[in-house]
């Protein structure tokens, strides 16, 4: 897989928890994932072997959504890590979300975002127009 526009969250990441640590937000400030963040986390999360930086209970969970035109109605689904290399081949551009999330104290935070794909234009399906005779 070779992702394109990578962008990495981790100064952003660095600032919230030095502010929190610093008493300039409090801890409900930034554990508030949303219901289904937290369901998604559980449900079709992969683990990681790093730690909650906020309560310290919990390992982190990944959770990795795509976003594109060409997935229409999938488009903002959950997926597995392992299916991105097979969407890569198929699509010719899909942006892909990586949040971090702890499902003991709500600790949420988008650690990476990256475009995958083809590249190639894509091809529009049944875009013929007909013409009135």
């Amino acid at each position: 897989m070779r992702p394109r526009s990578v962008i990495d969250y981790a100064l952003a990441r660095r600032a919230t928890l030095a502010d929190l640590h610093a008493g300039r937000v409090s801890t409900t400030d930034v554990c508030d994932a949303h219901p289904y963040l937290l369901r998604a986390a559980r449900y079709h999360g992969e683990a990681t072997t790093r730690r909650c930086p906020v309560c310290r209970n919990e390992p982190l969970i990944n959770v990795t959504y795509t976003y594109g035109d060409e997935l229409g109605v999938n488009s903002g689904r959950v997926r597995p890590t392992r299916d991105l290399p097979a969407l890569e081949q198929r699509f010719s551009e899909l942006n892909v979300y990586v949040v971090e999330v702890c499902t003991s104290c709500g600790w949420n935070h988008l650690t990476t975002s990256f475009v995958i794909g083809t590249g190639q234009p894509r091809v529009r399906r049944g875009s013929r127009r007909r013409t009135a005779d």
